[in-house]
């Protein structure tokens, strides 16, 4: 992996994750009450060998890039190894990035320095554990130009993804962005993860003729299907030792992010295994105090703290309340009689007496006041909040909700990080 340079791409402005996006870039977006949504991807490069790693911001970096400066600066520049970012500098142009292809294009400054023999693109927004050194070898041992990350989906879901046919050899033979029909008879399909590896050479020639054309610049809908015709492109085929698909999500929408925390939350039958020592998840984390479920101190006799099937961060504290199913981030407080369910609460969040919430995810630094309900009316909630197609609720960071208003407060501050205490700030 020494002449491997890993480019992440984390420049998406995240629509269709708002609010969790409003003050925020995608990547990240906290997920699984510790991590932040790149965490997956970086953890993967570094389990896997990776030791040149560059992240390639846009919208809203400010939290993304002081989580890499703080939580991410673990490797050894004396020996040439490095993660770091790489904001829209327009060295070209005027203009952002256009696209995935247009990101790494813009960049090519930095990369004829490095001067690598393979580039390894990759997205920032995907939960999964994979071995990119197997997918290198793989690449390789076939003689590839450019080689894609696949996993098999349903048929019916195609219209979701890219998706590519593929011969006997795994060369792929076509490929289409989102189909609206099926390519083939199967009942299953060879969908695009956003993984790539690419020859440098190949790359670079392919980026270049693209930059000067009227398109997307975008891998999926330009590049692979360009590449096709004239060079070797092959698909890897995410699978593990009895050739069933790994687990993969794409995390670009509420519901899928509700409905994949809600796997990693289901412990041991989750399908991501966070307790493996040999592929941790790395991520940046405070020094919090353990979690505290106690009975409240109400007259005449204190309501005990409930907490079943839920991730339960350090610096929590439940006082009388009951969780069920939950995921709840570091100093999280939840009050006597109240009823939280199926949620996912973020860092600094207190939710107050006889309140109850159900199938809701509630961003940092919130404050839900004493006898509110949130989620079990879904018309009243969708006058007030943020809902998805699904039906869950999202609330914002920062607000104050009453059992009838919301109100978002006034931004705290930044607090700068004490390494004695590992104070990390509240982005």
């Amino acid at each position: 992996m020494n002449n491997t340079l890993a480019m992440i791409m984390a420049g998406g402005n995240g629509q269709r994750l708002y609010p969790l996006t409003r003050d925020r870039a995608k990547p990240a977006v906290t997920f699984g009450g510790i991590y932040r949504l790149i965490d997956f991807t970086l953890s993967n490069c570094i389990n896997s060998g990776m030791r040149k790693i560059v992240v390639l911001p846009q919208y809203k970096s400010l939290s993304l890039d002081r989580h890499l400066r703080l939580g991410w600066s673990i490797l050894n520049s004396e020996l040439d190894e490095y993660i770091f970012s790489i904001p829209p500098q327009m060295r070209i142009n005027g203009d952002w990035y256009k696209g995935t292809a247009d990101s790494i294009y813009q960049n090519f400054y930095f990369t004829d320095m490095v001067k690598p023999r393979y580039f390894l693109i990759l997205s920032a927004d995907h939960i999964y554990k994979m071995d990119y050194s197997r997918m290198l070898a793989f690449h390789m041992e076939k003689g590839a130009d450019a080689t894609v990350a696949s996993i098999e989906v349903d048929k019916k879901d195609a219209s979701k993804f890219g998706i590519m046919v593929v011969d006997k050899d795994d060369r792929i033979n076509t490929f289409k962005e989102k189909p609206k029909s099926s390519l083939s008879g199967r009942k299953t399909l060879r969908a695009n993860m956003g993984i790539y590896i690419f020859n440098s050479r190949v790359l670079k020639k392919f980026l270049e003729k693209d930059a000067n054309k009227d398109s997307d610049h975008d891998f999926g809908k330009d590049i692979i299907p360009a590449m096709i015709s004239q060079a070797k492109v092959f698909a890897y085929n995410f699978t593990d030792k009895n050739n069933n698909s790994q687990y993969w999500r794409d995390v670009g929408s509420i519901d899928a992010y509700y409905e994949t925390s809600m796997d990693m939350m289901n412990h041991p039958r989750s399908p991501l295994n966070r307790n493996a020592q040999n592929w941790p998840i790395r991520t940046l984390q405070g020094q919090y105090p353990p979690t505290s479920i106690v009975s409240s101190q109400e007259y005449p006799r204190g309501k005990p703290g409930i907490c079943l099937d839920s991730l339960v961060s350090g610096g929590c504290i439940i006082n009388g309340g009951m969780v069920r199913n939950c995921i709840l981030s570091p100093r999280v407080k939840i009050n006597s009689n109240s009823q939280t369910e199926e949620s996912i609460i973020m860092e600094g969040v207190e939710i107050g007496k006889y309140c109850k919430i159900k199938r809701t995810i509630i961003d940092k630094g919130v404050n839900i006041l004493p006898g509110t309900e949130i989620g079990y009316d879904p018309e009243e909630d969708r006058e007030r909040f943020h809902v998805s197609d699904s039906g869950i609720v999202v609330i914002p960071k920062n607000a104050e909700v009453s059992p009838t208003r919301i109100k978002i407060l006034k931004k705290q501050s930044i607090r700068e990080f004490d390494h004695s205490q590992g104070i990390v700030g509240i982005m």
